[in-house]
């Protein structure tokens, strides 16, 4: 019987941590999308590693909706878009420089 009790608090324990780890991960990613923020390609600067984005509110950022320039993270993203292209983006402020780290052209 105790063997029994012990299986069953041990399943249990496992279903506990498998539930929380999952609830964890569709957070995550409701996170990541709605992190996103959408925006229209006005320049692409491959030499200076620059998009120039008309842009919607940045909520991860606490800023209303304007055009800007930003770095980006890696300098293949702007091989990805061309002027006029609408995109999702999401930009941070890592070292006091806005920077543009995640980037999809929409369809």
């Amino acid at each position: 019987m105790k063997i029994i009790v012990k299986a069953a608090f041990a399943a249990a324990v496992l279903l506990t941590a498998v539930s929380t780890s999952f609830a964890q991960s569709a957070q995550a990613s409701s996170a990541s999308v709605d992190a996103m923020s959408t925006g229209e390609v006005k320049k692409v600067d491959k030499s200076a590693g620059k998009l120039t984005i008309k842009h919607g509110p940045l909520k991860n950022l606490g800023m209303d909706a304007m055009t800007m320039v930003f770095r980006v993270k890696d300098p293949a993203m702007l091989d990805q878009v061309k002027v006029g292209d609408k995109i999702n983006f999401v930009a941070e402020n890592p070292n006091g420089q806005l920077m543009v780290t995640r980037l999809e052209k929409r369809q």
